[in-house]
């Protein structure tokens, strides 16, 4: 990395880093993970206007799990492939990989 570079760190190579750092199986994990943070945070609304008289009925419990429900929703949705996005994420990551 070079200190005086007005790039971003972020879209600098680490420093003897290799090249092909990571596998496939990793890039993919990290892929679908990334996915599913996506979806559920764009499923997180749906929850918003809920009154709390449905199944469960709201409360404090309701309140602390209802997010990690929800991307739980998410990283579901994902590994049932999602909406595509860990493919397109993955392509980026190994072109940049390379």
């Amino acid at each position: 990395m070079d200190p005086t570079s007005r790039v971003p760190a972020a879209t600098q190579p680490a420093i003897n880093a290799p090249r092909n750092a990571g596998t496939t199986t990793a890039q993919r994990a990290a892929a679908q993970n990334f996915e599913g943070q996506v979806l559920g945070a764009l499923l997180q609304p749906m929850f918003a206007g809920l009154d709390g008289k449905g199944l469960f009925g709201g409360g404090t419990g309701e309140a602390q799990w209802q997010p990690m429900l929800v991307q739980e929703m998410g990283n579901a949705i994902a590994r049932q492939g999602g909406l595509g996005l860990a493919d397109a994420v993955l392509r980026e990551m190994q072109r940049n990989s390379r």
